[in-house]
């Protein structure tokens, strides 16, 4: 596909304004276009397009998902060089598609949004960002997903520390570890990952650890040049090998659902930490006592070896204080530092990330006010309230077991069906009903009972009154089917009570022709 010159919104309305640029942001730019509208922005808040694969480049960075599954299904890449590509392959893969799909037109850079409100008499949304730019348009999507706020832990004397602090998410590679005595708070997706690589770097390394983690081991196999030209002229066989991938994970949910057999894979799990680990206090340490799946299931080959290095030291319960040149634990004890890395995941609740944007719906009703009690969506895409809001990887999207792109591909088709829906019945405003949207909300609720998530321990799932927000409490095949088509009866079309119009002096410069 061609590159199209940048649309001119400076006499009408957008179809739709898109925030971010990572995956979700794509998918739904590429299947508007594939609707035959050219018509929408995607607002970035960075200088490109990546998402969390732009954002984390640390040492090890890899997803945790199969590398042919963990892509576009119209999109496919037939030489993945990994089973699990490391974080730069897959930003290629993202680079890449951008430009196949001809979609940098359609992206306006630097655009982090700090406000969208919705009028009801036009039945549009009214979206400004910080660099002072304005947009209207008929569909406002939300495409930031999760993991792109950096949680930095609230811990005495952090403004304090004279060495070198950064977080996994913002890692500084001018910054030389060698020679250095670093301290690495948390052991979550992103810490298991670096840890290893920086461990023979450093002069001493303490790994401080508040809950540990149920950790398995990678399939780290390489795909030989015969199998990328097998996939390369044969499709067919990398849409099986796909299918086969998907399948397998798809497996994994069934201990997720009954805490019976993710007990007994346990005791696999933890054969495989005595293994692996040689001093017996330390792999005590590293064992949880929680169920498996109950916080999320960690990979890696190499994470538990690390330990038994002479200069790394696994350190229980957390940081009290943190001093100029020090850092002083939980139990008193006081380790010199020259560096701090926090591993300490993310801001994953909607209502905490979203806290300093401000967006309301209907009659002025601010989504924190709707969201007061907890974060929650039709199909984790509408909120009732919130006519011709969409979002991607909204609440109880989340996975545990799959591919993620998955379930945004079922969004955004999802999306493009109601768009359709309210085009064939001539309405301007689509809005799900508080009744099915309490149906929805209540259903997944009562089937995360009795699973694997709910059996006790508090993990980035849950907001602080324990409810899961977050994960999506089935199957994904049943998500697909329930997103296939769009059930009528669940929303309420509207039509606005005057037209839209745009003042072309007010259109965005980079928008007009």
């Amino acid at each position: 596909m061609t590159s199209q010159p940048p649309i001119d919104n400076s006499t009408k309305v957008l179809d739709a304004v898109i925030i971010g640029a990572g995956f979700g942001g794509l998918c739904m730019g590429i299947k508007l276009r594939e609707q035959g509208s050219n018509n929408f922005v995607i607002l970035e808040k960075d200088s490109d397009v990546g998402g969390t694969w732009r954002d984390n480049t640390y040492p090890g960075c890899a997803c945790d998902v199969q590398s042919h599954l963990y892509s576009f299904s119209f999109e496919g890449k037939a030489d993945w060089t990994k089973r699990y590509a490391p974080w730069y392959e897959i930003n290629d893969y993202i680079q890449n598609t951008t430009e196949k799909y001809g979609m940098r037109p359609f992206i306006r850079f630097n655009q982090e949004v700090k406000e969208a409100h919705y009028d009801d008499a036009s039945a549009t949304w009214t979206v400004r960002s910080k660099a002072g730019e304005t947009f209207v348009c008929r569909h406002f999507v939300i495409a930031t997903g999760p993991l792109h706020v950096p949680s930095i832990p609230n811990i005495p004397g952090l403004d304090k520390f004279r060495g070198k602090l950064f977080h996994s998410a913002r890692w500084d590679h001018d910054y030389d570890l060698r020679g250095k005595k670093v301290v690495s708070v948390g052991t979550g997706a992103s810490a298991i990952q670096y840890v290893p690589q920086i461990a023979p770097e450093v002069e001493r390394l303490h790994v401080v650890q508040r809950t540990p983690a149920w950790l398995v081991p990678r399939d780290e196999r390489r795909y030989r040049q015969f199998e990328k030209k097998l996939f390369r002229r044969f499709p067919l066989l990398r849409k099986l090998h796909r299918a086969r991938l998907y399948w397998t994970n798809e497996a994994r949910v069934w201990p997720v659902f009954s805490p019976r057999i993710a007990k007994a894979i346990q005791q696999l799990a933890k054969l495989y930490i005595r293994s692996q680990v040689k001093d017996r206090e330390t792999a005590r340490k590293l064992t949880p006592d929680y169920v498996m799946g109950c916080k999320r299931i960690l990979i890696s080959n190499d994470y538990y070896p690390t330990f038994n290095r002479d200069n790394v030291e696994l350190v229980e319960g957390g940081v009290r204080e943190i001093r100029e040149n020090s850092v002083v634990m939980s139990d008193g004890r006081e380790v010199e530092a020259d560096c701090i890395i926090m591993g300490t995941g993310f801001v994953v609740d909607p209502r905490k990330y979203m806290s300093d944007f401000e967006l309301t719906g209907r009659d002025g009703r601010h989504i924190q006010d709707a969201w007061k009690d907890g974060a929650e969506a039709y199909m984790g895409i509408n909120v009732t309230g919130f006519p011709n809001l969409h979002q991607l990887v909204g609440p109880n999207t989340g996975l545990g077991h799959n591919s993620i792109l998955f379930m945004i591909e079922c969004q955004v088709h999802h999306i493009i069906e109601s768009m359709k829906l309210m085009e064939k019945r001539g309405a301007d405003s689509l809005e799900v009903t508080p009744k099915a949207q309490k149906e929805f909300v209540d259903d997944v609720q009562q089937s995360l009972e009795g699973t694997v998530w709910t059996s006790g321990c508090q993990s980035w799932y849950q907001q602080d009154d324990g409810r899961n927000f977050a994960l999506w409490p089935y199957s994904t095949w049943k998500y697909w089917l329930r997103t296939r088509k769009v059930d009528e009866h669940a929303y309420r079309l509207g039509k606005a009570r005057q037209p839209a119009e745009i003042n072309p002096e007010e259109a965005p410069a980079s928008a007009q022709g």
